[in-house]
């Protein structure tokens, strides 16, 4: 906000009994005093665009939890990992690549350095990388986008940050686009309809209602994202996986898409209070039917899949309390946040259940709120 400066007005002075009425007239209006706040505090969870599945997940948390609390939105993943760092808020959502690149000090993060502080809370749903673009753009894979205008998201954002590391991968740079553009995710399927951009990437649990827009305003589609660049990534990177988007989810006549992809990531600080991490987690577990009900992005959420996936960052002491008293965790002596190398050593282990290795579960189909 900006404050601009306005010339003195001369009056004349009040008199003391109007002076005194205008004293009591704003110290009503400015109701209790500042300290009064300390006996509230509102737990502030970092999201992204309002568009995305991280708002409703903020939103979703809040609704849950019986106490003040804010889902306040962000520029992404990479602007909320360094909210938490700096301790401007009390969780923040965060995709698993980043939550690595945090704690480890790399990529994006490499100016900054190793994250020592940085705790997990839990895993969330998974999220694709998704290529989505104009139906007469010729682009049929991402090998096609060399040459046409792209937007590779603002930077902060997460799908920034996935992009970056597959141009990596792909031998590529921002500069094999014309151009590159660096939109939010509230505003790129508008953009692609309007012809400004051939395709957009996004990094987001399905369906959604961003990409839902570019689909039925001006028939949008989605492709594959697969190459042996990919399988070279996805092979030699522990917190990527391959993901399908099921067939249907965008119209009856979108077929299902091969991609890879990451997951959502509930993050804070070792400095947060344990007490409100506890709250936090045990409003998610008490009832977890009634949280994955709140989103179809959420069906195949299990605590198994919560507490491990993804997760580079040691668990807060606040959630692995919590895991604890459930029996999902051993006892375990605590997790050295940096090695040696500054990479940070991951959660505890849960206890084996079943010797038979779960199934993927497909994702959601309903429609996104």
């Amino acid at each position: 906000m900006q404050f601009h400066r306005t010339a003195s007005l001369r009056a004349m002075p009040p008199s003391r009994p109007r002076l005194c009425s205008a004293l009591l007239l704003l110290v009503a209006l400015a109701g209790p005093p500042a300290f009064a706040q300390d006996d509230v505090s509102t737990t502030v969870i970092a999201t992204a665009s309002p568009a995305g599945v991280y708002h409703a997940t903020g939103r979703t948390l809040c609704r849950l939890l019986d106490a003040p609390c804010e889902a306040r939105t962000s520029d992404g993943s990479a602007a909320n990992l360094k909210a938490v760092r700096a301790g401007e808020v009390t969780v923040a959502l965060a995709q698993s690549d980043l939550q690595h690149y945090a704690v480890t000090g790399t990529q994006g993060f490499a100016d900054a350095g190793p994250d020592p502080s940085l705790r997990a809370v839990m895993s969330l749903h998974g999220e694709p990388f998704t290529l989505v673009v104009r139906r007469d753009s010729g682009i049929d894979g991402f090998g096609d986008l060399a040459g046409h205008a792209v937007n590779v998201g603002n930077p902060g954002s997460g799908q920034r940050g996935t992009m970056m590391t597959l141009l990596e991968a792909w031998g590529w740079t921002l500069d094999d686009f014309r151009p590159a553009f660096e939109l939010p995710a509230d505003q790129q399927s508008l953009e692609l309809c309007h012809g400004n951009i051939d395709a957009m990437v996004y990094t987001v649990g399905h369906p959604n209602p961003s990409i839902e827009q570019a689909v039925r305003l001006c028939d949008a589609r989605l492709v594959d994202v697969t190459g042996p660049a990919v399988d070279r990534l996805v092979a030699e990177t522990p917190y990527l996986a391959r993901a399908t988007i099921p067939a249907g989810l965008y119209g009856d006549d979108q077929p299902a898409v091969e991609t890879f992809g990451v997951r959502a990531t509930l993050v804070a600080s070792a400095d947060t209070d344990p007490q409100a991490v506890h709250a936090l987690v045990a409003a998610v577990f008490d009832d977890l039917e009634a949280f994955k009900s709140r989103h179809p992005a959420y069906s195949d959420l299990t605590p198994e899949r919560m507490i491990a996936e993804g997760l580079s960052a040691p668990l807060h002491e606040g959630a692995k309390r919590y895991y604890r008293e459930q029996g999902w965790l051993a006892d375990a002596p605590e997790a050295d946040p940096a090695g040696e190398t500054g990479e940070a050593d991951g959660p505890d282990t849960p206890p084996v259940e079943s010797e038979e290795p779960s199934e993927p579960s497909e994702p959601p189909t309903e429609p996104d709120s």
